[in-house]
């Protein structure tokens, strides 16, 4: 188990979608219970407040992103601070609220959705691709770990609740599921371990972040634990890889309901993987 330092000080009740913007060379990620986006280059910081929970992202242009809120993916420009509705998002249901999303290798855009008070089974997985937002995947209790394979094949999924990870086919040429029924790729119910966030590396293999266990397993494309990298926080909730090189190790964590006295609970964090050879692949760009 490796150790992580600190990117980034500023707290966040729910720290989550870390999201390396290409072009700009830049970390964004959210506080979704404080309503906020964040990001940091270097020294500079900044921030922008909400009305409602906003919770993933992906980029769209140089200056814009997709951002899924508790009602509604918007399309945001970074530089007036505006956004501006694309789909509605379980908007008539006032139990829900975003949660995990990532852009597939198609240009769409994939997003979960869960109960505010993790409700059973009130959540759902979505993709919004040329225009359309469809259901792919319902009754989920807390939707995470969103994410590809590199060869385009897999998508990967979790309901942290049920402390499980299923991948499923997708068809060549669009991205949507293929024919098939998901199949279990990792079952941590028996180590109590509770999978959340998680993106895939260069080399196929997932990297899972484990909420309460203060740190991020990577596990091989077989399903086989092959290292972790620690945090000094209990409530690590997702991975981005990103840096130069892709070969940085960020990670994002919750205070909520932990007291912040004395610790790093809420904090970003960063790990240098290119001594390992390890590097992420590239966000895909969503095409609206």
């Amino acid at each position: 188990m490796t150790d992580a330092p600190l990117f980034d000080p500023r707290p966040c009740r729910l720290g989550e979608g870390p999201l390396w913007h290409p072009e700009r060379g830049q970390l964004f990620w959210f506080d979704i219970l404080g309503k906020r986006l964040l990001t940091r280059s270097g020294e500079e910081t900044a921030e922008w407040s909400f009305e409602r929970h906003v919770s993933a992202a992906g980029w769209t242009g140089a200056n814009t992103l997709l951002i899924a809120t508790e009602t509604a993916l918007c399309h945001f420009d970074l530089t007036r601070g505006s956004s501006e509705e694309i789909a509605a998002l379980e908007a008539d249901n006032p139990v829900t609220r975003s949660n995990d999303g990532r852009a597939d290798p198609w240009g769409g855009f994939w997003i979960g959705t869960m109960g505010k008070q993790a409700e059973r089974e009130a959540g759902a997985i979505y993709r919004y691709y040329r225009g359309e937002l469809r259901r792919v995947f319902d009754r989920i209790t807390i939707s995470n770990a969103i994410c590809f394979s590199p060869d385009g094949n897999w998508l990967y999924f979790a309901d942290t609740r049920r402390r499980k990870v299923w991948r499923q086919a997708l068809r060549d040429g669009d991205g949507w599921p293929a024919e098939s029924d998901p199949e279990l790729f990792l079952d941590l119910t028996s180590e109590e371990l509770n999978p959340d966030g998680a993106v895939v590396d260069s080399a196929g293999h997932i990297w899972i972040a484990q909420w309460g266990a203060s740190r991020v397993a990577r596990y091989t494309p077989e399903g086989d634990l092959e290292r972790s990298v620690g945090f000094p926080a209990q409530q690590i909730s997702c991975p981005a890889f990103g840096g130069p090189d892709l070969a940085t190790l960020f990670a994002t964590s919750a205070s909520d309901g932990l007291s912040e006295d004395g610790t790093h609970e809420g904090r970003t964090f960063s790990a240098d993987l290119s001594a390992d050879g390890i590097t992420g692949q590239a966000e895909y760009r969503v095409l609206l």
